[in-house]
């Protein structure tokens, strides 16, 4: 069945190039169960290729022609082939994390193409420690980062020993299977078109924007950042990338960051961000790149936003947003910190008055720079709106299994665009908070630096607490 492509997929797809492509990704971690035999990894890679039935969010693929007069549209994949989607890899010796992350670089640097579902799955063997890993990406015309961490849980269980799991892009028979993957699957990537159409006027309750706009606005000006920032320094990451991407990833126990926050009288948000603000400005000292003003970043918060809550602590998916002042033009990491908490507290502040569809007109409002800026080739002549994403993606909060295999971490790929050459993403799971960091190869020299740069700032964040 032929189904037109809403809007902003559409935009996702169309604003793709070779330098820039749009998918997101993710790499999880997996400990063989007891008892696993030699061929353990062929077998789970076999449990995944062969599926009794694909789920339609995986067969189908954009189609563009003069029968569909020139609008992208859907259609089903009639020569599906599962062995092209999913894939058996082994790293080289000696078989370190570094070698995985070198290799889910290179994966994460190619276009998905066109004629096939957008989206693969490789099955990674060779770490010498045993664990088995899997890389995932999905075009974001697809699912965005919540929905595709929806999709991974509705396949994980808490049962260690139950059996018959299906791969993610399985067929869900049963009605609260296919509950989740409904709720998976509808990505709401339609809410920004929403909120740009929004933001335009065309919504009469939109277009009574409270004095909270007038507030807003003026802040932004003064570049006193909240839910809406209309300055940042340009910095190293606001030019135009390539095509090849680096990956880095770590993870720091949720309670030695929850205890910084009570402290100090902070969020984990809060702390979260302060551990980016630190890493980037010794990253950029290093470099000789450090502008005077801080750095903006961008932070994804959910509808719910008027009770003040981000999508990280509530589960919902990141519609809205908030430009939060990193304060890295202060030496202080407690100084930092607390900078960091006012700039989120003004952003909330700026959101509580509104309604959840003005949330997202200003977040239209906010997004649109960076969103017109690579698409009309502007980069370089405009400045930045912001100057890095950070997000949190929800993930399970106890220990999960897929057919017995532990999982033991999962850890977010993201996108680089055109202006905006590095991506935070961090996820919660088991009592861990991972980092993943996604940046152009070339824009954003030593990436894996910034990993040494986030610990020595919990260490800085815990002595300045003194926990």
């Amino acid at each position: 069945m032929v189904t037109p492509i809403d809007p902003t997929s559409a935009a996702f797809l169309l604003a793709e190039n070779r330098n820039m492509p749009m998918h997101v990704g993710g790499l999880q971690l997996f400990k063989k169960p007891e008892g696993a035999g030699r061929n353990y990894v062929r077998e789970m890679f076999e449990e995944m290729r062969d599926v009794e039935e694909i789920a339609p969010l995986f067969l189908k693929h954009p189609h563009r022609s003069l029968g569909t007069a020139g609008q992208l549209v859907w259609q089903p994949d009639e020569q599906f082939d599962i062995e092209h989607h999913v894939r058996h890899s082994a790293l080289p010796k000696p078989g370190r994390v570094r070698e995985l992350l070198e290799l889910c670089s290179r994966l994460h640097s190619t276009r998905l193409a066109w004629e096939r579902p957008l989206w693969e799955a490789h099955i990674i063997e060779g770490l010498r420690d045993g664990r088995v890993a899997m890389y995932t990406k999905t075009h974001h015309a697809l699912v965005d980062g919540v929905s595709a961490m929806r999709l991974l849980q509705s396949v994980l269980s808490t049962d260690p020993d139950q059996r018959n799991m299906p791969a993610p892009w399985g067929k869900r028979p049963s009605r609260s299977g296919s509950k989740a993957v409904e709720k998976a699957e509808k990505s709401l990537s339609d809410i920004p078109v929403q909120a740009l159409r929004t933001a335009l006027g065309i919504t009469a309750e939109a277009a009574g924007m409270p004095g909270a706009l007038v507030k807003t606005l003026s802040k932004g000006l003064r570049n006193e950042t909240s839910a809406l920032s209309l300055y940042a320094p340009r910095t190293i990451f606001n030019q135009s990338i390539t095509g090849s991407r680096r990956f880095a990833a770590q993870d720091w126990p949720v309670e030695r960051l929850r205890a910084i926050g009570k402290a100090t009288g902070t969020t984990l948000n809060d702390v979260v961000l302060a551990m980016c603000a630190g890493a980037m400005r010794t990253y950029l000292i290093e470099l000789d790149a450090l502008p005077e003003a801080p750095l903006v970043a961008m932070v994804p918060v959910g509808l719910n936003a008027k009770q003040s809550q981000l999508a990280s602590a509530d589960g919902g998916n990141a519609v809205g947003s908030v430009m939060v002042q990193l304060a890295t033009d202060l030496h202080d990491p407690a100084d930092r910190l607390a900078r960091i908490h006012k700039s989120m507290q003004d952003g909330k502040e700026g959101l509580s008055s509104m309604t959840p569809v003005q949330i997202l007109a200003m977040s239209a409002l906010g997004q649109a720079p960076a969103i017109l800026t690579p698409i009309l080739r502007m980069q370089g002549i405009v400045r930045p709106p912001y100057n890095l994403i950070i997000s949190n993606v929800p993930g399970p909060k106890t220990t999960h299994y897929w057919n017995g295999a532990q999982l033991l971490g999962t850890y977010p790929l993201s996108i680089p665009i055109n202006g905006m050459a590095l991506n935070i993403t961090c996820t919660s799971y088991d009592g861990h908070m991972a980092f993943g960091l996604t940046g152009c190869r070339r824009t954003v020299p030593h990436l894996q630096r910034l990993l040494t740069f986030l610990d020595d700032e919990v260490g800085a964040l815990e002595k300045a607490a003194g926990v």
